[in-house]
């Protein structure tokens, strides 16, 4: 048995016993919101062990069976009841203004933290509650769209857990053939760069020689990946995403390889929006590869670019483009149809003018923050990745074809420039890129793009 399971077991008896103790009973009980208030209020003035845990596992089952229209309430309940003490904030900031000190100025911190917070903290006790509060999360997330001022209640949910998924907390796991089918079918389920179609596709990812996938585990979230990466291990760097997954390839020896190449990775639990674990996965993942393979001296991804299709679309609109000339722009109309890839003269025409306004989109645009407008290109370009080498045409999925006109892109990884490229990037917005990447697209001013991806 697991440390993880016994620990589970372990929750689940002392509530078991807390709810004997407290005669909570195994009712329906319904998700009122004033059955809810009494249970939170409740958890909250509880001192016991036992009881506290009941108590907690009866607010999140609860949760987990109640509608949309409660879990709003819920939500909503927990933004207009469980915030700070008004009182004692004020009293707190009056005694930090009379007298400034240390002492002070911690009790004006503890005061001004919400009551959610420790609410959260102590549903976080009940078995599968770390569990049921990512899945919380989820949901709020989506109410936060109708709702904004739900923010609020979102920020305390991320502050805690940023704190509970901090890296010295995740564990990274190799998933290969061997894995537990139940994960096995989750690695299936999360993938969100190229899809798995079936167990034999996923066999050909986690069972040759010349291929890896690693994911990262929290120790309460038994067997629920939080994020996973797909490595090939090959000898040159890959062009085109059916250089990877071709079916008919023949595979190396893991020994011939002297490159890695990143070519998918996928962030699995939603309700984790915000909370990063890419970049501790990538330098833990090369740590790994380089111990074990050292003859490794390149590490490269195959990146998707999801937001170009959409900026493309705007730039090509009316005629004040700052990166197209008006001869790109009537070529460009030709790539709205997407039977353009079956089309030899097309593909030929296209091929240069997507690939320098391709070059463009990621050397220049930025969102309205003013950051890298690619939210791939951001996370590469953070670690301290270079931009290598825009490949045309090397995805043709309908995916791919919405959302870069089928464009991808290597990040090379120069372990010697991480440093230097990441302080580049996040001191002086600088982007990072190959010579031949810059001669496509000579820098232009900053374009203004929309955040938001073509799907």
């Amino acid at each position: 048995m697991s440390e993880a399971s016994f620990f589970g077991d372990l929750l689940q008896t002392i509530a078991e016993r807390g709810r004997r103790l407290l005669a909570l009973g195994g009712g329906d009980g319904g998700a009122r919101p004033q059955d809810m208030r009494t249970l939170c209020d409740t958890l909250l003035s509880s001192r016991g062990e036992a009881s506290g845990i009941a108590l907690a596992k009866a607010v999140l089952d609860r949760w987990t069976r109640a509608s949309e229209e409660e879990r709003r309430d819920f939500m909503t309940m927990l933004l207009e009841q469980y915030g700070p003490d008004e009182v004692a904030l004020g009293q707190a900031i009056a005694a930090y203004q009379a007298a400034p000190s240390p002492p002070t100025a911690q009790a004006l911190h503890g005061a001004s933290e919400s009551r959610r917070l420790e609410l959260l903290r102590r549903l976080n006790l009940a078995p599968e509650g770390m569990s049921t509060l990512v899945r919380m999360r989820e949901a709020l997330l989506r109410m936060k769209a109708d709702a904004p001022a739900l923010g609020v209640v979102d920020d305390d949910f991320a502050h805690l857990f940023t704190s509970w998924f901090n890296r010295g907390f995740l564990v990274l796991r190799p998933i290969d053939w061997a894995t537990p089918a139940n994960v096995l079918e989750k690695i299936i389920r999360y993938e969100a760069v190229h899809e798995i179609r079936d167990w034999d596709e996923l066999r050909r990812r986690v069972e040759p020689t010349d291929r890896r996938c690693f994911a990262f585990f929290h120790p309460r979230l038994i067997d629920e990946p939080l994020i996973f990466v797909e490595v090939a291990l090959t000898t040159t760097m890959p062009a085109t995403v059916e250089e990877v997954l071709d079916p008919a390839r023949a595979p190396i020896r893991a020994e011939e390889a002297n490159a890695a190449v990143f070519y998918s990775i996928s962030n699995c639990q939603h309700g984790l929006r915000g909370v990063s674990f890419g970049n501790f996965l990538i330098k833990q993942v090369v740590e790994d590869l380089r111990r074990d393979l050292p003859e490794l001296s390149t590490f490269v991804t195959l990146s998707p670019v999801p937001g170009f299709a959409a900026w493309l679309a705007r730039e090509t609109q009316g005629d004040g483009s700052p990166t197209l000339s008006a001869e790109d722009r009537a070529l460009l109309a030709e790539a709205d149809d997407r039977g353009w890839v079956d089309d030899e003269a097309k593909v030929e025409r296209l091929k240069p003018v997507l690939t320098r306004a391709c070059a463009s989109y990621l050397l220049n645009a930025r969102n309205p923050r003013g950051g890298v407008a690619d939210p791939v290109a951001r996370f590469h370009l953070g670690n301290g990745a270079r931009l290598e080498r825009v490949n045309f045409l090397a995805d043709r999925s309908a995916r791919a074809g919405r959302q870069a006109h089928g464009m991808m892109v290597n990040y090379l990884y120069e372990l010697d420039e991480i440093e230097a490229n990441h302080e580049a990037f996040f001191a002086r917005g600088e982007v990072v890129a190959s010579s031949s990447v810059r001669r496509l697209a000579p820098r232009g001013r900053p374009v203004t793009a929309d955040a938001t991806p073509a799907r």
